[in-house]
């Protein structure tokens, strides 16, 4: 048997078994070992490879740009952004804008609206629409990422790269929907158009929350993987794909109201699944992109 073939054989069975990331774990942790880290292909690995568990924060803190590529500034860069944390904390407890009592992910968004410029004249002004994203985005990475700084750290940042590097690509997102959607099922597409519910559709929920509150984190971390990574396009198959998985109770509905009630809450039970065939569906359409916007 050949490398090659011998290898083939050992992820299939890995992935029988219920193994599939054992090589690819492997992988990353030679990537993790290179000093300075290659941005570049740990990049490509994510876009790949869905990332182990216990690597994660850490390779979303070098790709967000929160820890520099070379491994002995790490723990100085992190305690610098720990005591920036914490005055940022201190600030907005001074001016009585937070306090023991508030909920954590309403904390994050003070700091961020702080340290943003954004902060409003009173914690009782209602939160604009850019906010409710920033705290559905911060609860869901809040179930991912256990250290309250880093969280707070990688969400401020994943939501700032939204907001500059994707900032022209996701408003395309809902057209390139749907050019996708009907290259997979026309028929699908049709009824939707039918019922005038492509323009209804909740499209913030999934592209400018990702869908945060929509799946559940264990299957959304492999999603931001991607997006973390650089590609917001893979938020368009998961739709297509959520679209595609529940074709049948779909069809079944025939009003825009009832259509978008259902797609706002899904079946949680399908979401690895869902993410898995999303994924297959970039990668058939798309390749393997590398900082593909």
């Amino acid at each position: 048997m050949t490398d090659d073939s011998q290898r083939n054989f050992r992820s299939v069975y890995y992935e029988k078994v219920g193994f599939r990331g054992v090589e690819e774990k492997k992988s990353l942790e030679i990537l993790l070992k290179d000093d300075p880290l290659d941005i570049e292909k740990l990049c490509t690995f994510s876009q790949r490879f869905p990332l182990p568990s216990m690597y994660r924060a850490l390779v979303w803190k070098v790709l967000l740009g929160i820890l520099p590529p070379h491994h002995d500034s790490h723990t100085q860069v992190m305690a610098y952004r720990k005591d920036q944390y914490s005055d940022v904390l201190h600030a907005l407890t001074v001016v009585r804008f937070v306090s023991d009592a508030t909920p954590q992910v309403e904390v994050y968004l003070r700091m961020y609206q702080l340290e943003s410029g954004k902060l409003p004249r009173s914690p009782s002004f209602p939160l604009e629409p850019e906010d409710e994203v920033f705290l559905a985005i911060a609860k869901a990475m809040a179930e991912m990422v256990e250290d309250s700084v880093d969280c707070y750290w990688i969400t401020r940042c994943f939501v700032r790269q939204l907001n500059s590097k994707f900032r022209d690509s996701l408003p395309q997102l809902p057209k390139a929907f749907e050019q996708y959607l009907n290259l997979e099922d026309s028929r699908l597409l049709s009824h939707l158009k039918t019922c005038s519910a492509v323009s209804k559709l909740p499209y913030d929920l999934w592209f400018k929350r990702c869908f945060a509150g929509c799946l559940p984190e264990s299957s959304l971390q492999r999603v931001w993987d991607k997006v973390v990574s650089g590609s917001c396009k893979i938020l368009v198959f998961v739709a297509v794909e959520i679209l595609l998985t529940f074709k049948i109770k779909v069809m079944a509905l025939n009003s825009v109201e009832k259509i978008t009630a259902f797609l706002e809450n899904i079946p949680q039970d399908s979401s690895d699944a869902i993410v898995s065939m999303a994924i297959d569906l970039w990668h058939k359409h798309c390749g393997t992109p590398v900082h593909s916007a």
